[in-house]
């Protein structure tokens, strides 16, 4: 008997995978899409797309928003909180934080090495404390998409295939989800070759899918590796960091081959019942 079962509390159904597919796409898609074919109109009636405007906290956060809402709907309030206390679960093997917290931006040091850049990011003319404003400010953008990706996404397809598999699949909705603003000007993405960062978001989720089992589920963990991925301080390494992140998810999934290739201990529930 499952730990839902024994609480009387339901779970998502697996068959709500497919509707948060299309709800995240939808939401985010919809927004961009029309600034990338009616640029000037769409500035004119609802003003550039950047940061700080609320399309773009929208398209950010609709995994997020597309897992809350179906777990709102499908398991009620009782639910809900079951799946924000996900949050709360802090416990992770100390390798799993060294490779977080180490490893990462140690991986962005040589990929910038290679291609001739800095050891660290530019500081911005602000100085210091800008970007370590900016830092935090970055917890609130990417990682909220954890609420989606790793919140609600991992659990149901881990039901179904091992984690290797759903972690990969994962990395394929994930990199086609940013397609739009590779083509949406004044972003950064428009600079970047999106061959490398569509392999490199299968590789990180990939990555991230052994700390989350590891974790018990944790979004917090998955969220603060996002974190890292997009730290102010990391230098830009593309396209090198993705080969070298190809090479770390080969000697990873070798190491943790009965973990990542086996669905027994895989993480399948959406709402935590303690």
């Amino acid at each position: 008997m499952t730990d839902q079962a024994r609480s009387g509390r339901r779970d998502v159904s697996s068959r709500s995978l497919g509707a948060f597919v299309l709800l995240t796409f939808g939401i985010s898609w919809g927004i961009i899409c029309p600034y990338i074919f009616a640029p000037d109109w769409m500035a004119a009636t609802f003003g550039q797309i950047k940061f700080g405007h609320p399309f773009f906290f929208i398209a950010t956060w609709a995994p997020a928003i597309s897992a809350i809402v179906l777990v709102t709907v499908l398991t009620g309030w009782g639910g809900l909180k079951g799946f924000f206390a996900r949050v709360g679960l802090w416990r992770l093997p100390f390798v799993w934080l060294v490779f977080i917290l180490v490893a990462i931006p140690v991986v962005f040091l040589i990929g910038s090495l290679i291609k001739g850049g800095p050891v660290l990011a530019p500081l911005p003319e602000e100085g210091l404390g800008s970007a370590v404003v900016l830092l935090f400010i970055m917890l609130f953008l990417g990682p909220i998409e954890e609420f989606g990706w790793r919140g609600y996404a991992q659990p149901i397809l881990q039901r179904l295939m091992s984690p290797l598999c759903a972690g990969a699949l994962i990395g394929v909705f994930w990199g086609l989800w940013h397609l739009p603003v590779f083509f949406l000007s004044g972003m950064v993405f428009s600079d970047w070759n999106f061959l490398a960062f569509f392999v490199g978001n299968i590789t990180l989720a990939i990555l991230v899918t052994p700390i989350f089992n590891a974790s018990g589920g944790s979004i917090l963990w998955a969220m603060l590796f996002h974190w890292q991925l997009i730290n102010p301080f990391w230098p830009d390494a593309q396209p090198y960091d993705t080969w070298i992140l190809v090479a770390v998810v080969a000697v990873i999934i070798w190491w943790k081959r009965e973990t990542v290739l086996s669905r027994k201990d895989a993480v399948t529930q959406v709402t935590w019942s303690g």
